[in-house]
């Protein structure tokens, strides 16, 4: 009798296994069915566009920087915080988000189409060379900054620590750019500063998100609250 029960309950796994295999595949098969009558005909357009310009183009272009490109127009039509980011993007933000590299040490944006020095790091080769604030890099190494990526800008910039990257500034009373050769070094980001302004009011500034910023915005705010007279309000800085 226990044999016929537990031949009774393996037959009722296998059938359960099969019903459950037939509904997956019957679900399955609806939505390629459902997605392939929405998309098929615009991926079709897609695909003849992209075989256009890699015939046609005047310059080669590589099917997978087109591809990226085009999911990058895609996101970029959804609202302003979806992004898409290539291998070589997400590594580079794995390494902001760390707070430690190899480079000069400068803060820079784009400002009137030029790229701009915002504000050196303290300590920081950069620094120690006497770049400032509102500094136009008009080369990095032999290659214009004119129409460069802030992505492509920080990758000419960053590299081994002892190794020399030139750059050429234009600032204000100078009459043709100057160059300045940078011995590259680890460079340590702090993204948290605090301190008590008046009154027992704290100060915390978060400059970058990093992996470990909520540990040291909650290390500021121990430290804060440990000062005499307590902390009787907060200013957050998130500014830029």
């Amino acid at each position: 009798m226990f044999k016929r029960f537990k031949g009774s309950a393996l037959l009722m796994v296998f059938v359960m296994l099969v019903a459950i295999f037939f509904t997956a595949s019957i679900s399955m098969s609806k939505r390629v069915v459902r997605v392939s009558n929405e998309t098929y005909e615009s991926l079709k357009i897609f695909s003849d566009v992209l075989s256009l310009v890699e015939e046609s183009y005047t310059e080669e272009k590589e099917p997978k920087e087109l591809i990226y490109s085009a999911i990058k127009g895609m996101l970029r039509k959804l609202d302003p915080h979806s992004n898409f980011l290539t291998p070589d993007e997400y590594k580079e933000m794995k390494i902001d988000t760390r707070g430690v590299f190899g480079g000069i040490g400068i803060q820079i944006s784009i400002k009137d189409n030029v790229l701009t020095v915002i504000a050196p790091i303290e300590d920081t080769p950069a620094y120690r060379a006497g770049i400032i604030s509102n500094d136009k890099i008009v080369k990095i190494g032999d290659k214009s900054t004119r129409d460069m990526t802030l992505d492509d800008a920080v990758a000419l910039m960053r590299g081994r620590r002892g190794t020399d990257v030139t750059i050429s500034i234009m600032r204000e009373g100078f009459k043709k750019p100057k160059s300045f050769t940078i011995t590259r070094d680890i460079i340590k980001v702090k993204s948290v500063k605090s301190r008590m302004l008046e009154n027992d009011i704290g100060y915390v500034r978060l400059s970058q998100f990093q992996e470990n910023a909520s540990v040291e915005i909650e290390k500021a705010l121990k430290k804060l609250s440990l000062k005499a007279g307590g902390l009787k309000g907060l200013v957050l800085d998130l500014r830029n």
